[in-house]
C-alpha cells in the first residue's frame, strides 16, 4: 500500500494540479458513495471491529482494490469473501494522496480550490455505475450478520463468533437505532415473503 501511494503521488505530480484535483474529488466521492451501513457491517466482519475512522480507511482500501471489486461490494458486500484482506483492510494514506500532491504542486489546500459544480458532475457520473444491494442501507445486530452475509461470516470466524448479545452498534445514537429497527422489519418482510413463495409452490 505504501508503494502504491508513492506511485500514485509520482504519477499525479507529472499530471499537474488539475488532474490531481480531479483524482482527489473522484476518490472522495467514491468514499462517500460507499458510506453504507451494510458495507460497514462487512468491514466489521473482516476487521473484527471497525470504528468511524476505521470505516473511512476501509473504504479507501476498497477503492484501491479496483472498480470491479468496489462495484461488486456495493451490489453485495458478501462478495468481499473473495478478496484478500491484506493490510487489515485499511488504507488511510490513500485518502491524503491527492491533497499532499496538490500542496506540493501549488502550495495550496486541494479543498480550498474545489469546484462544487465539478464535484456534483463527477458524483452523477460515478453514481450511475453503482447498483446497491437493496438492504445495504441497514445496519444489523451481530446475531443477524450470518444470515445477511453468510460467506463473509463463514470465512471470518463462523456463526459462533456472532452468537452474542452484543449488538455491535452504538444504540445510543438515534439514527442507528432507527436504521436497526428498519433493517429488522425489512428482514422480517423478506422472511415472510420467502415463506409465502414456498407455500405457493
Amino acid at each position: 500500500m505504501e508503494a502504491m501511494a508513492y506511485e500514485l503521488q509520482d504519477r499525479l505530480m507529472s499530471m499537474g494540479p488539475e488532474q490531481t484535483q480531479a483524482f482527489h474529488d473522484i476518490l472522495h466521492i467514491y468514499e462517500e458513495l460507499a458510506d453504507q451501513y451494510g458495507l460497514w457491517d462487512a468491514a466489521s466482519i473482516m476487521m473484527e471491529w471497525c470504528s468511524d475512522d476505521g470505516f473511512i480507511d476501509f473504504r479507501a482500501w476498497l477503492i484501491a482494490q479496483g472498480r470491479e471489486v468496489y462495484l461488486a461490494a456495493l451490489k453485495d458486500p458478501d462478495s468481499l469473501a473473495d478478496v484478500e484482506p491484506y493490510g487489515n483492510c485499511c488504507f488511510e494514506s490513500l485518502s491524503y494522496v491527492g491533497d499532499a500532491t496538490y500542496r506540493q504542486l501549488t502550495g495550496e489546500d486541494v479543498n480550498e480550490n474545489a469546484d462544487p459544480a465539478a464535484k456534483e458532475k463527477w458524483k452523477a457520473i460515478l453514481e450511475a455505475d453503482i447498483i446497491y444491494r437493496e438492504d445495504i442501507r441497514f445496519p444489523r445486530p451481530r446475531q443477524a450478520l450470518p444470515a445477511a452475509y453468510p460467506r463473509l461470516c463463514a470465512k471470518y470466524g463462523g456463526t459462533e463468533r456472532f452468537n452474542t448479545e452484543n449488538i455491535g452498534w452504538n444504540i445510543g445514537a438515534e439514527d442507528v437505532r432507527s436504521m436497526l429497527e428498519q433493517g429488522k422489519q425489512y428482514d422480517l418482510k423478506k422472511k415472510l415473503s420467502r415463506k409465502k413463495d414456498g407455500e405457493a409452490r
